[in-house]
């Protein structure tokens, strides 16, 4: 007899779009906790430039994976699965629904369709010789070696993950292959029974959102706790190229006025919101709800929850859930 998959909620969608306030309403409405997939939000201080929920905004909703590594460790897709089955098994086990919630595709398609991660053969040499070039003429000619032998991938990772940049032109040195082609081999079938929830906006409004965020970030003090890290001598982390601290790195070291690294940092975080967009269009497969209207955000976290009921529960369970939360 086949085994019955657990249930799996997964909330996408870009930066700003409210991801966080949905997935909090939803974990109310169907007894989940939520695991963060966001790639950038497991790291330890990185708190207001990656927007991590603060504690009073989960009204009781436990998450996980978020603060579970120093800003100079690596994390990757394949820890990421790892950590998140394990978490999703734990939050099952106990009855509850567990709900991932990010715009980090990569690592969210890994754990849904339980991709199979080996280790990638590597050269030093031609990594170091990349990471020469990095230091000597800047990010931009390796990452148009990049476009022209893998343009998916370039689409894909922001110029700032030099890192990523790097290792996805040495698979494409060591293999003879993209890393974009090993993506695509991976497997499509659902490991768990999945609904998968995207949230959209117009193009206009969302950016508007995008550049009040940037502002509200700067406000809190995003400038101070990229300091924190630029003093403590972090330079080549993984944690650093992440959108938000690397252009404010530019301005401590000079290459651009804070005015002009906050604009870089809206205008990124814009482009960042088209290519997540590209990617869950593409890869995965969604049910979108549109967000421009946020005044009738009660009307969608009714029109949401409905559609997740009929796509996760029987009339039974929904019967259940709906009287505990009477309770």
């Amino acid at each position: 007899m086949k085994q019955q998959k657990g249930k799996l909620l997964v909330i996408i969608g870009p930066t700003a779009v409210g991801k966080t306030k949905m997935s909090i309403e939803m974990a109310k409405l169907f007894n989940g906790e939520i695991i963060s997939g966001d790639s950038m939000q497991v790291y330890k201080g990185m708190d207001i430039g990656t927007a991590k929920i603060k504690n009073e905004e989960t009204e009781g909703i436990p998450h996980f994976l978020l603060d579970i590594k120093d800003p100079d460790e690596p994390f990757s897709a394949a820890e990421f699965q790892e950590r998140a089955n394990a978490c999703i098994e734990d939050i099952q086990s106990r009855g509850k629904l567990p709900i991932i919630v990010g715009g980090t595709g990569l690592y969210i398609q890994s754990v849904i369709y339980d991709y199979q991660f080996s280790e990638a053969p590597s050269d030093p040499v031609y990594r170091a010789g990349l990471e020469k070039q990095v230091r000597e003429f800047g990010i931009n000619p390796v990452f148009e070696q990049l476009r022209k032998v893998d343009p998916e991938s370039a689409n894909r990772i922001h110029p700032n993950n030099v890192r990523r940049v790097i290792r996805a032109l040495e698979i494409f040195h060591c293999t003879g292959s993209t890393m974009s082609e090993q993506l695509n081999d991976q497997p499509t079938e659902l490991k768990y029974d999945t609904c998968i929830i995207g949230l959209t906006m117009e193009r206009e409004k969302l950016y508007q959102r995008i550049d009040q965020r940037v502002d509200g970030m700067v406000e809190e003090g995003l400038i101070q706790e990229v300091k924190s890290f630029y003093e403590q001598g972090l330079r080549d982390c993984q944690s650093i190229q992440a959108i938000g601290y690397k252009e404010i790195y530019d301005y401590f070291e000079g290459r651009a006025s804070l005015d002009e690294a906050v604009e870089t940092l809206k205008q990124n975080s814009r482009r960042y919101a088209k290519r997540q967009l590209t990617w869950f269009r593409n890869k995965m497969d969604v049910i979108w709800f549109n967000m421009t209207d946020l005044e009738g955000f009660p009307k969608k976290i009714h029109e949401i929850s409905g559609f997740i009921a009929g796509k996760l529960f029987n009339e039974g369970e929904y019967i259940k859930l709906e009287r505990k939360e009477e309770d």
